[in-house]
């Protein structure tokens, strides 16, 4: 028997929707968007129409979608392209103690390149106080960054708030929402931001596509060099098979994301209540309200997570804690968030998706429990 998915948070599976979307540009039109002839026509009208599909997902214009390889790739441009086209404002920027490697790598090569970076902490839940980031701001600051929702926790962050401070002192906003499209509504107005990240796969798209969300009027500087496209904003050949893949997984959370928002949290509730009932001393981590509705830390008290996972290998989860081989290291997430070594290295994250069923959820919780009560009785 295949093992229990329960490790959305990592990657999703193609919607089928969105595989037979993706399939006659792989198969069948298969032309270069920038060519004039028909092929090409073909191509470059199913890109703009997925433009137009993520760009009704946020709530934006459709010119301010630039379509990239993934979060990844839409961090790293975001950062870098603000840094390089408004250094000569300054160069501070703020980001969170507990942001993806994808923006704390970015933070870190910049600092080598003279840039000064402000890391604000996190309380116990995992949660920004946009107070902090109000008294980071200096006359230099260029650039804020901080996820709409954590990764490892789930703990959903007070975007607006910050973008409100950040208005107030002419910062550019960022935001990372891999993990919040197709989980939250995801609206670029309500959330008050410039920048903001997509990651196909974590929505039901392929892995290799994503997108960036740019204001207008924003200025940033290229990632990638070469031909103009994207409007000049990100060179290469579009990858349009992945493209339309993508934007037809954006029109799904259009057309359902309050089903499967109640979907995803009923999921989640009956796994954590059923962990609750069998199994003693284990704590839930992040915001008891403000989280992901699909995402559960548990912390397992006086296990190691990576024993716990082999130990159920009928369900395919993710230790909460990037343990090393020495098994010393834990997550810099649970660690900024107060949370004690041992703690961490006995947290697993759950994480339900859209296919996710009861009866899968009923027996994982059989599973880890059985787990549990056969490792702690060594």
């Amino acid at each position: 028997m295949r093992p229990i998915y329960l490790d959305y948070n990592a990657t999703t599976p193609v919607d089928s929707a969105v595989a037979a979307a993706m399939q006659p540009y792989i198969v069948e039109h298969f032309g270069n968007p920038s060519s004039s002839h028909s092929y090409g026509l073909a191509a470059k009208r199913a890109v703009e129409e997925a433009r137009t599909q993520v760009a009704e997902m946020l709530g934006c214009n459709r010119e301010c979608v630039v379509f990239t390889s993934g979060g990844s790739e839409s961090n790293n441009h975001a950062l870098k392209g603000v840094a390089s086209a408004r250094r000569s404002q300054g160069k501070h920027i703020i980001t969170s103690a507990i942001e993806h490697p994808a923006v704390t790598e970015v933070c870190r090569h910049l600092t080598d390149g003279g840039f000064d970076v402000t890391y604000v902490p996190v309380d116990e839940h995992g949660l920004v106080d946009p107070a902090d980031v109000a008294d980071s701001v200096r006359p230099d600051t260029i650039l804020i960054s901080v996820m709409h929702a954590n990764n490892e926790v789930g703990t959903v962050e007070p975007i607006a708030e910050i973008c409100a401070i950040a208005r107030r002192h002419g910062i550019i906003v960022h935001s990372d929402c891999a993990q919040s499209v197709g989980k939250l509504p995801v609206h670029v107005d309500e959330l008050g931001v410039d920048l903001l990240s997509i990651a196909g796969h974590k929505a039901y798209a392929p892995k290799g596509v994503g997108a960036l969300y740019v204001r207008e009027g924003v200025g940033l500087d290229k990632l990638i060099h070469g031909a103009d496209h994207e409007r000049g904003r990100r060179a290469g050949t579009e990858n349009v098979s992945q493209i339309v893949g993508l934007g037809r997984a954006c029109a799904l959370v259009t057309e359902g994301l309050a089903r499967h928002t109640a979907h995803l949290s009923a999921m989640r509730d009956r796994l954590e209540l059923g962990l609750s009932r069998r199994v003693a001393d284990i704590v839930v981590n992040g915001h008891p309200q403000r989280r992901l509705p699909n995402t559960s830390s548990i912390s397992f008290g006086g296990l190691l997570a990576a024993e716990l996972l082999a130990a159920v290998p009928g369900v395919a989860a993710s230790a909460g804690a990037a343990c090393h081989s020495d098994g010393t290291a834990v997550s810099s997430v649970l660690d900024a968030m107060g949370s004690t070594p041992e703690r961490a290295l006995g947290t697993v994250r759950f994480s339900v998706g859209r296919p996710t069923t009861q009866g899968e959820i009923d027996a994982a919780v059989e599973m880890v429990a059985q787990a549990v009560a056969d490792l702690r009785s060594r």
